[in-house]
Parts: C-alpha cells; structure tokens; sequence
C-alpha cells in the first residue's frame, strides 16, 4: 500500500517540510533509504545519513535543524517524538498483515474446547479438551495447546508454539515460534542406590496480559503452584526459566538467560544476555544485571551488578582494571625474584 506525506503526517500529527503530495510504499534504515522509502532520524550520531539518504520522506524531531543541504527529493516529517511515532508506525503497518478469523483445514479442535469470535487457527493445530481460546486470538500452523490451556483475547502465537495442560495465558501476549510452555521443572531426587526418580510436576505457568517470549524459550511448569511471568515481561529468545521462578512486572531479559528454580524476580529488572540466576533467591525491584553475570544469592537493594559472581558495577570495573595488571606485576615480580636469588649468591 502506498501512503503520501500528508496522510502520514496526519497520522503521527506532524509538519511537512517538502512535498506534501510524495509517496512511500516500503519502510528502511534512514542509512539503507531508497526511493520509495520511509525512514527516521531520532539518533543524533546517525544525522550524518540523512544527508545522503535516498529516502523520500523522513521522519524528524522538532528540535532537528540541518547544519548542511539535504537531498533535494528528501521530505521531512517533525514530530515531538520521531523514535516513538516510528514505532507507532512500524505497528500499523504490522497490522496491514493481521491474519483474519478462519479454521483453516487440517486442525484438530475439540468438541469440547471452547472458542471466542474472530479467532484464527493454522493448519495443523491441535487444541485439546477444556481449553479456552479467547477473542481475536491469532494461532499460527503446528502448534499444540494442551486441555485446560486457557488463552486470552488479542493474543498472538507464531508457528511451532507448544503449550502444555492447565497453563494459562493473558491478553495481548506475543508468543513467537519453537516456544515450549509448562514442560515439566528438573525435579529429581536420587533413591538409595543414587538412582534418581522423577518429581512429578503438578503446577502450571501463568503469563500474564502484555508479555512477549521470544522464539525457543522454555518455561517449565511449578511443581506445585504456578511459574508466573507477570504482567508487561518481556523475553528475548532462548532463555530458560526454571519451575516456580516469579517474574515480576514490566522486567526484561536479553538472550540466553537462565533463572534457576523458585527464584523470584522483581519489577523493572533488566538482565543482560546470557547471565545466569541461582535459585531460591530473590532480585530486587530495578536492579540491573550486565550480560554473562552470574548471580549467586540475595540482592537486597537496587543496583547494576557485573561479573561472576556479580559485585557492584563501579566495583567490577575498579577489579578489571587491576586484573588488567597482573601481567606486567607478575613479571615483576619474576624480576624481584631474580634479582633476590642473585644477591643471596654474593
């Protein structure tokens, strides 16, 4: 679909500066613009690309003055906020491609399962006895929802998405593709003879409204109780959240992050990719945690942690710099070694 200056700036209420009439029909990078485009500018260390861009129109904070010429071709849109009304953008633009409501052929429903209206379900999905699916819900081909499984209004599952019995899911959430939810927690005890048995898993996990998992996150079910991603989460793809972990609202993790069991997470975390989270302890509300941490017990207090274990930020980098030094220390200390020897032979 091809949109014009005007009906763009109409929709984000903007000013036009250039031609009010030129269209664009494709989004790109303001540094990859070409004609026919749409692209931003929000950060200044990137305004050296719009003076080259091939974009016709690009979207501009009010504050923004050009301190050189611009592309003749080039129309601007000045907003309060080029980042966000962007992003308001990219997302009706998302919905040009919203699925409509059909059963499409080769899913397996059952009779006893129960269904909201406008929903859409993919070839090759199975949704098992008891469970609800909401309004408007969106679930993509080759997905498994289990019985009991309970999926609420305006919610999206991509392709491949396996979610277990008796889970629950809340509005608006984002489930991308290969995500497994309420597979069983690693419980198991070992016997008299060190063989180990298997825990039953009896919990489930409840997501709340506005979370999004990325694409192969697992989320294992409680052992008993639920495992609870609250409500705003957001995951990114391939992190691991062991049985009975609590993760509070509007918290966010990168990549390859792992929470070991019955660990409780606060609001507003944020959690770098790849760290690692004991169990059975708690973060507090706000901390931040830098990528490939590892933390081992309580934070008690907010504050940006580093390392392995991981110690305050300011503190991390006053110990890397001394780390930094070893090298050249210890052959000092070789030569001090050396020089000792010597003069023990005198």
């Amino acid at each position: 679909m091809e949109f014009s200056a005007e009906q763009i700036a109409g929709i984000l209420n903007g000013e036009i500066l250039g031609d009010a009439e030129v269209k664009v029909n494709d989004l790109a990078k303001i540094e990859e613009g070409k004609k026919g485009t749409l692209s931003f500018l929000s950060n200044p260390k990137y305004e050296e690309y719009i003076y080259t861009t091939g974009s016709s129109i690009c979207i501009v904070n009010k504050t923004f003055e050009p301190s050189k010429a611009l592309p003749e071709e080039l129309t601007l849109i000045k907003v309060e906020d080029a980042y966000s009304c962007f992003a308001k953008l990219l997302e009706l633009y998302g919905n040009l491609y919203k699925k409509e409501a059909a059963i499409e052929e080769f899913t397996h429903i059952d009779p006893e399962a129960n269904m909201g209206d406008n929903v859409h379900i993919g070839s090759f999905t199975y949704i098992g006895k008891n469970a609800s699916i909401g309004s408007d819900v969106i679930i993509y081909p080759n997905c498994y929802i289990g019985e009991n499984v309970t999926i609420s209004s305006g919610t999206k599952i991509f392709p491949g998405v396996t979610i277990y019995h008796d889970c629950k899911i809340g509005s608006n959430c984002i489930i991308h593709a290969g995500t497994v939810i309420g597979s069983d927690g690693f419980g198991f005890a070992p016997d008299e003879h060190g063989k180990f048995q298997k825990i039953p898993q009896i919990g489930n996990v409840i997501l709340e409204d506005d979370v999004e998992l990325g694409s192969n996150v697992s989320i294992d079910r409680a052992t008993m109780g639920s495992t609870f991603i609250r409500k705003g989460v957001k995951i990114d793809n391939l992190c691991q959240i062991a049985h009975n972990v609590d993760v509070d609202e509007n918290s966010a993790m990168a990549a390859q992050v792992g929470i070991a069991g019955s660990t409780k997470i606060g609001k507003h975390v944020l959690i770098g990719g790849q760290a690692g989270i004991s169990g059975h302890i708690k973060i507090a509300d706000h901390t931040k945690i830098v990528a490939q941490s590892g933390i081992p017990s309580n934070i008690k207090k907010a504050q940006t942690l580093m390392g392995s274990p991981g110690i305050p930020l300011d503190d991390f980098k006053r110990s890397y710099f001394g780390f930094r030094k070893l090298p050249g220390l210890l052959k000092k200390v070789q030569e001090l070694e050396e020089k000792i020897e010597a003069l023990t032979k005198v």
